[in-house]
């Protein structure tokens, strides 16, 4: 249960932090969502993921649809990804869950030191 409470929140407070700040800010929200909800490290690291992972691919995949693919097959012809747009939304997502999923690493971690 804390697991899906941790991915929910990460993703709705990341969505609402993504809108007046920076999008490193997913790093914060995941950080603080993990100090608050405790889970193991493993736990930790595949809720930040899972919720970025979700967030941005489904707001590429928006902004993708939005704007007919025009955009996207542009930016991937320039990325050596043969001008394949699903390619480009699928490290899109990764990169923001790599990066929510390791503060949220981060903080699990700092539990464990804190003992």
């Amino acid at each position: 249960m804390r697991f899906f409470v941790a991915t929910i929140l990460t993703i709705a407070f990341s969505f609402f932090a993504g809108l007046i700040m920076p999008w490193w800010s997913i790093a914060l929200v995941a950080f603080v969502v993990a100090l608050v909800i405790r889970q193991s490290p493993l736990k930790s690291l595949l809720s930040g993921f899972f919720a970025l992972f979700i967030l941005w691919g489904l707001l590429a995949w928006w902004i993708d649809l939005k704007n007919q693919g025009i955009l996207s097959k542009k930016i991937a012809m320039v990325l050596p990804l043969g001008g394949n747009a699903i390619l480009l939304i699928v490290i899109t997502a990764i990169i923001g869950a790599i990066v929510a999923g390791l503060a949220a690493l981060t903080a699990s971690c700092f539990h464990l030191t804190r003992k």
